[in-house]
């Protein structure tokens, strides 16, 4: 019979012990910052109703949804006999929101969750509302540097309240995190109220989904790429022309306010820009954030102010995002609650780190001291001193079986234990144990009382 070489799917991965203990580095960070703001932590599952989903990130966002196959085999009614697998897919491809075919899907963000979540509980929980999630996500997106098709995000997001303030905290979180984690970043905003006019300036009121699509791109396929695609959409050569100077200027906000000045709903997104960039400031967080017209964000749930942070040092992408969201509840029949939230990708600010080599020493996490036992007499008795040194918390193991030293010393040194107590007959009998430093090598012949404070460091 043959054996299959084992493998992960494409776009997801393992983690050593390592990898994980600095992945929980960075979200210990992030957790810690969400909870100085006040925020609680939340979890949904990870499969969500296939209708909760779909239809809340845009044509392509939905066709990057991972669809969750009924696990029920069905008959096909007319021959009673089952379907075959090739058959099964093909029906699956032409009824792609048949209720035999696909009922759930595994999660896309935390946000949409979030929204139906404070839907079912509206009645046990008060505005505003303030949650953290840090939950692995899925979309079935091509697999490239940065980017997976499993991968965790850390969201915060206040529900219940349309100030401006909660922009202002969310992007003091991205502001204390990455200084914490000595990533130098640039926090790019703009609102979608802006694009909005913009959509107005050029003659296309009717097409603003098509216009912040396109934008969306614009780091990926370029300006003539944008005005190909806009073209395309049936856009005029003359709101072609006013896109194509938008895109290849710096435009400010007071640059806008003459642009937009026959747009009531463009002009109040700049209002908002100006008492965010205010608050900011006084705050003296102004150096960390710049006003983009081009960020557009292409998830089509955001209505206002839109946020991303990319990193300054390495070329990855945005490390985190969010934005106001005015209506999300509405689709699950709860209108009139707006929402605001950023997200931070775990899986990319570690690329990053680990780029900068700055995640700090991880040895603190390892075992300390390793019980090395001589013949199996040794063993109960340093069971009973490993548990002596676990009740003192340290990170204690006993080699579980009695072998060669050199044998016992080696797995040591694989884990990066720095002490060894070697047991055999006589240090059992004086109770003077043999210490060895696995560092420098320097053996000493110590009592247990004498070795926890060494071990302590």
């Amino acid at each position: 019979m043959s054996v299959n070489k084992p493998s992960v799917p494409s776009g997801m991965r393992d983690f050593s012990p390592e990898q994980v203990i600095r992945r929980n580095y960075i979200l210990n960070i992030i957790e810690h910052v969400f909870q100085k703001y006040g925020f609680m932590p939340l979890q949904t599952p990870s499969m969500e109703n296939i209708e909760t989903l779909t239809g809340k990130y845009g044509d392509e966002g939905d066709q990057l949804i991972y669809k969750v196959l009924n696990s029920r085999i069905y008959e096909a009614k007319d021959e009673k006999k089952i379907v075959m697998r090739a058959d099964f897919e093909q029906a699956l491809i032409a009824n792609s929101n048949s209720k035999n075919l696909v009922e759930k899907a595994l999660r896309y963000d935390l946000t949409v969750p979030f929204a139906r979540y404070v839907v079912m509980h509206r009645n046990d929980i008060t505005f505003p509302f303030k949650r953290y999630q840090m939950q692995p996500v899925w979309r079935a997106d091509r697999p490239q540097k940065g980017r997976f098709r499993e991968f965790w995000q850390c969201d915060a997001d206040v529900v219940g309240s349309d100030s401006l303030l909660n922009e202002v905290d969310l992007i003091g979180i991205y502001a204390e995190v990455f200084e914490k984690l000595n990533v130098g970043v640039t926090i790019k905003i703009n609102n979608r109220k802006i694009l909005y006019g913009l959509s107005e300036y050029i003659g296309e009121s009717n097409k603003q989904t098509e216009l912040t699509v396109a934008i969306d791109k614009l780091d990926k396929i370029g300006v003539d790429g944008v005005l190909k695609e806009l073209s395309e959409k049936g856009f005029e050569a003359s709101s072609l022309e006013k896109v194509k100077s938008i895109l290849q200027e710096k435009i400010t906000l007071e640059r806008l306010k003459v642009l937009l000045i026959n747009s009531e709903k463009g002009m109040h997104g700049i209002r908002e820009m100006e008492v965010i960039f205010s608050s900011l400031y006084a705050l003296n967080k102004m150096m960390k954030i710049e006003f983009d017209v081009t960020l557009a964000r292409g998830l089509n749930y955001y209505t206002g102010a839109i946020i991303e942070v990319v990193a300054n040092e390495v070329q990855i992408g945005s490390v985190g995002g969010g934005g106001r969201y005015d209506d999300l509840t509405g689709i699950f029949g709860l209108p009139g609650i707006s929402g605001v939230g950023i997200s931070f990708g775990l899986d990319r600010i570690y690329e990053v780190i680990e780029e900068l080599k700055r995640f700090p020493e991880t040895n603190h996490y390892f075992t300390q001291v390793l019980f090395c036992c001589m013949d199996e007499d040794a063993l109960p008795y340093a069971m009973l001193l490993a548990q002596q040194c676990r009740n003192l918390n340290l990170k204690t193991e006993v080699y579980p079986i009695a072998t060669k030293l050199k044998k016992q010393l080696d797995y040591a040194n694989s884990k990066k234990i720095n002490y060894a107590v070697i047991i055999g007959e006589q240090e059992m009998e004086s109770k003077i144990l043999t210490l060895k430093n696995l560092i420098s090598g320097e053996q000493l012949k110590l009592t247990m009382e004498e070795i926890i404070p060494l071990l302590k460091g």
